[in-house]
């Protein structure tokens, strides 16, 4: 290990040692509040092309195994944290979280002090940064590299996992495994599809429901596919998670923008506006659905953010779409709204519609 730096747009630099010192990140600087599931955060395709920086003061307590991956690539850039246990003590442990880095070639810069970097984070907003060996009076940074991510996540083949239940179509937006696991948990038929799929080839699946996956970046990057998006929600029952939230949004006339620093831990409130219960959930994006657009569409709110009173869920009121902001596969966070899944797969059973078939 050596010295580091992450040199941040705005000038700002913070010191650490870098614990991989051959490797150098760029991207968009976010701040996760969560105490644990690291593991399936850094394996989360929706952090691609972002330097992630834990706020939990002490990260890899309980090391990496080969079970919690939500990818089977790592799409983020780096990790900032303030200190990293490098003697994990669990009996599913295969190695240190730095080691897990390492393999993957994903630099992490340690000894930070995270708590004055997150707090500049919320001041000033989300900012562009770079972690590097070289001294920041050393190097000139350019900062005005943007990139989608969607098309770098996606899956390029369709694959279908067998079942016995009715048939779902997964886009592949960026997806958790762990959304995959809760509708095959459910019986569930599953094929996941590229991003990019069309219309027609959906429909030659005939499938019995779609989900739209989470995934990284600015919704408005994909406004090619709207049309393909609003076609295939008022052929079919829709479920939109995150990322698949602000798309289903978008395509039906509603506008969204980027928050100032986002929400990213598995600790956020979010009201549900019928029973007026309030659920804890895990979320990770930078952009809001905004709703005061939603007034010119056929969309009820469901969910509410009980810190900002942000979007986090909507229904149609007539196809049935549904979406929310936050992840109800959760991985890592709490399971509270797991429920969702469930609901959304006895809607598609009670239609009595026979889209789907049974293998």
């Amino acid at each position: 290990m050596k010295k580091g730096y992450l040199i941040l747009e705005n000038g700002a630099v913070f010191e650490g040692e870098l614990m991989n010192d051959e490797c150098e990140a760029f991207g968009e600087v976010v701040f996760n509040t969560s105490m644990t599931g690291y593991q399936e955060i850094v394996s989360d395709p929706s952090y691609a092309g972002q330097i992630i920086v834990f706020c939990y003061p002490q990260i890899g307590n309980y090391g990496m195994n080969d079970l919690d991956n939500e990818c089977d690539q790592l799409f983020l850039h780096g990790v900032v944290t303030g200190e990293q246990c490098e003697s994990p003590n669990h009996y599913l442990s295969k190695n240190s979280f730095s080691e897990g880095l390492q393999e993957k070639k994903i630099p992490s810069l340690s000894g930070v002090d995270t708590r004055a970097l997150v707090k500049l984070l919320r001041g000033h907003g989300t900012m562009k940064g770079r972690v590097t060996a070289h001294s920041p009076y050393e190097v000139v940074s350019d900062f005005a590299c943007e990139k989608e991510y969607v098309p770098v996540v996606s899956t390029k083949e369709i694959t279908t996992y067998r079942a016995n239940g009715p048939r779902i179509i997964l886009i592949d937006y960026g997806y958790k495994k762990s959304i995959l696991t809760s509708l095959q948990k459910l019986g569930c038929e599953v094929t996941v599809v590229p991003f990019d799929t069309s219309f027609e080839s959906i429909a030659e699946l005939n499938p019995a429901g779609v989900v739209l996956s989470n995934g990284p970046g600015d919704p408005q990057h994909l406004s090619s596919h709207f049309q393909t998006i609003r076609r295939i929600s008022e052929t079919y029952p829709v479920f939109g998670i995150c990322l698949g939230h602000q798309l289903l949004a978008l395509a039906h006339g509603a506008t969204t923008r980027k928050l100032l620093f986002g929400h990213r831990g598995s600790n956020h409130p979010v009201k549900h506006t019928e029973t007026g219960k309030v659920y804890i959930t895990s979320q990770n994006h930078g952009y809001e659905v905004v709703k005061e657009s939603l007034e010119q569409t056929n969309f009820s709110v469901t969910f509410t953010n009980i810190n900002d009173n942000t979007v986090e869920g909507l229904k149609h009121n007539e196809y049935i779409i549904e979406s929310v902001q936050f992840h109800p596969e959760a991985h890592a966070g709490p399971s509270d709204t797991g429920f969702l899944f469930e609901s959304f797969i006895q809607q598609i059973l009670q239609t009595g519609e026979q889209h789907y078939a049974f293998t």
